[in-house]
């Protein structure tokens, strides 16, 4: 997903818009080597070494990855398990619906 996931923060640089990542690897500094291999400039929190059982993902309620959340600027899950296309599509729904507002 990571290649994806960057095209859509060069594609949002500009706009109102944040990803952000939680990664639950074994190894911390393999995490952050792989990361900075591929190129991942926003945010991503560690979770620690226990999956889905760390304290991000237990707060939320994650019991697999990946799982996607979708959050308006509110701080309103809007969507949940969108890829690819569909997620492109749920930002830029998102987005609209703010430039509508102002």
């Amino acid at each position: 997903m990571i290649p994806h996931e960057r095209s859509l923060v060069e594609r949002l640089k500009d706009q109102p818009f944040a990803l952000i990542g939680v990664n639950s690897d074994d190894d911390l500094d393999y995490y952050r080597q792989q990361a900075k291999e591929n190129g991942v400039t926003w945010r991503s929190f560690w979770n620690g070494v226990r999956g889905t059982g760390g304290p991000i993902s237990s707060k939320w309620g994650v019991t697999g990855w990946p799982t996607i959340y979708v959050l308006d600027h509110e701080g309103v899950i809007r969507f949940t398990g969108v890829r690819g296309a569909k997620m492109d599509a749920a930002v830029d729904g998102l987005l609209a619906e703010m430039e509508e507002d102002q």
